[in-house]
């Protein structure tokens, strides 16, 4: 995935935090959030340190008679002492990556269950 210099995030998210990449044949959708439970971002009366960012990707791939396989990767972005979280460029770069090498292990993984159980023949 190429990294977009002029993006904050690498790259363009819309003002829900969301993203939709295609990389290896792939529809990726990226999701970038912060756990605070308002909608104005601000440091945490308790701690007095702001959330930290996570940034999801995901994507499912569907075949025949109701089988899926899915990828998952994720990546946290921790706040620096007190301040808010600076925006890391290759943050959705390393989720998509994630994601990839989930899906690869996924596949490897069902194929192997699969060959525990041959077709039957008769």
């Amino acid at each position: 995935m190429d990294i977009d210099t002029t993006q904050p995030w690498g790259h363009e998210i819309d003002y829900a935090g969301r993203a939709t990449i295609t990389e290896a044949g792939h529809t990726i959708h990226i999701n970038v959030t912060d756990n605070s439970l308002s909608y104005v971002i601000g440091p945490d009366p308790v701690t007095g340190t702001y959330p930290p960012v996570t940034v999801m990707a995901q994507f499912t791939e569907s075949g025949t008679d109701f089988t899926e396989l899915r990828g998952w990767g994720q990546v946290t972005v921790m706040p620096v002492d007190t301040d808010p979280v600076v925006p890391d460029q290759t943050a959705i770069q390393r989720a998509v990556a994630a994601a990839l090498a989930n899906f690869e292990a996924n596949t490897a993984s069902y194929a192997a269950l699969c060959a525990k159980w041959p077709p039957s023949t008769g």
